[in-house]
């Protein structure tokens, strides 16, 4: 049986959470690699909304272990808080994974955040505020805390003071704050231990045997393709790789292991936060494809930015992931459009590009080349076959599958899980 990458191929929000939930019954791991609780998933089942943060989205299948991988960093007080939720809502979640080698969100590192972004005024990078980069620093300075170290006070004390060795100079000296205790830190951090230690395992071990042993792998990316530390639109990023290679890093399994890769598109484009976003609208149809598809961050609560499909991005998405399928969301959002404009190359002071700019200057100053596409009028949130489709939503369709770098093997045309079109088999076929 197969491993299965999912990550996003846009700016994030695309609908990774539905997409690895459809897959959720056919699999047996379902592993979150990257990120942390600065992205969120929404998986709709029968009417009923789950919003997850930090959980992977499989830990909502019955019978799939759902795991943490080494590249998450955690924020322990947040995965309890997801939890409980999830136990009163009648969810077993006692199959949850967590690696001990994961990194995990310090109280400093919360404060670090938010205070460094409020320092950078106009040059602010527009994150959510939970620490996440702040922690991957220690991480890659090595005066981080993992999981592991949560279960030796003095291994602990000792990471605690180094870490705020320097940062308390920064809070004090620079910028205004009061100095964090070791003591208070250790305190707060020990209180976790004795409930995360049942869930932690060496994840690593755990999906090569499951692998060996032919079990089906999903591995389901945080943010996406655009906010990849190396890929994305730098410094406008997350602080991980939500690209395809994260998976070798941050689960600990070998790319030989790999057999398909799936990116999620919606049929259009949306980004939070801020950066560069050359189709990006600010008229009537901006307006309307929020308020249509709702675009509100799950995690921030955020206002999304919107604009009309972008089809440079997702052949660059496809080309850096090694793209096998895509699986396009939120089709039905465009119902109603007369005509619908897809970015097919950029404009950069005269000359066109086919493919994404290497230069960051170059794609912050690129304009969109726009080719219309007929629209349709029919409800499909009902339509669960793709010949079943109005003839222009299959045009659109199979024009954004020729122009994109990989086939479209699934289409969602609502926000429910069965509200889908499958056209290629995304395990088996």
């Amino acid at each position: 049986m197969p491993a299965v990458i999912v990550v996003g191929a846009q700016w994030g929000d695309e609908g990774k959470g539905k997409a690895t939930d459809q897959l959720g019954s056919r699999v047996d791991y379902v592993v979150k690699f990257n990120g942390g609780n600065n992205a969120g998933h929404t998986v709709v089942i029968n009417g009923d909304k789950y919003a997850l943060h930090l959980l992977p989205s499989g830990i909502l299948s019955p019978g799939v272990t759902p795991v943490i991988g080494n590249g998450v960093v955690i924020d322990i007080e947040v995965l309890y808080q997801e939890l409980d939720a999830l136990i009163a809502r009648g969810v077993d979640v006692s199959r949850l994974l967590v690696s001990g080698s994961a990194h995990v969100i310090a109280p400093y590192n919360r404060i670090m955040d938010k205070v460094t972004e409020r320092f950078l005024g106009k040059r602010k990078i527009g994150t959510t505020g939970r620490g996440i980069g702040p922690t991957y620093s220690d991480k890659i300075n090595r005066v981080g805390i993992r999981v592991w170290d949560l279960f030796d006070e003095k291994i602990l004390r000792a990471k605690v003071e180094g870490a705020l060795e320097q940062k308390n100079h920064l809070l004090v000296k620079v910028y205004n704050r009061r100095a964090i205790t070791v003591d208070e830190t250790v305190e707060e951090l020990m209180q976790y231990a004795e409930r995360l230690r049942l869930m932690v395992a060496d994840t690593s071990l755990v999906l090569n045997t499951a692998l060996d042993e032919g079990k089906t792998v999903l591995f389901e990316g945080g943010q996406a393709t655009m906010l990849d530390i190396d890929h994305g639109t730098y410094p406008f990023v997350t602080s991980s790789n939500a690209t395809a290679g994260g998976v070798i890093t941050g689960a600990g399994v070998g790319p030989t292991r790999i057999d398909r890769v799936v990116g999620v598109i919606k049929a259009y484009t949306t980004r939070v936060g801020e950066g560069p976003f050359p189709t990006e609208l600010f008229d009537e149809w901006g307006e309307f494809l929020a308020r249509v598809g709702g675009e509100v961050g799950v995690t921030t609560g955020r206002a999304r930015r919107c604009g009309w499909y972008d089809a440079v991005i997702a052949r660059y998405a496809s080309r850096v992931n090694g793209l096998t399928d895509l699986v396009m969301t939120k089709l039905d959002v465009l119902t109603g459009i007369e005509k619908i404009p897809v970015c097919v190359a950029y404009d950069v002071d005269g000359v066109r590009h086919d493919e994404m700019p290497t230069d960051q200057s170059a794609f912050h100053h690129a304009t969109p080349i726009y080719e219309e596409f007929p629209g349709w009028t029919e409800d499909i949130s009902g339509v669960r076959a793709f010949d079943e489709l109005p003839e222009n939503a299959k045009a659109y369709v199979l024009a954004l599958e020729a122009m994109s770098g990989a086939r479209i093997s699934s289409i969602g045309v609502g926000p429910g899980r069965e509200a889908t079109i499958q056209r290629h088999d995304l395990i088996d076929d």
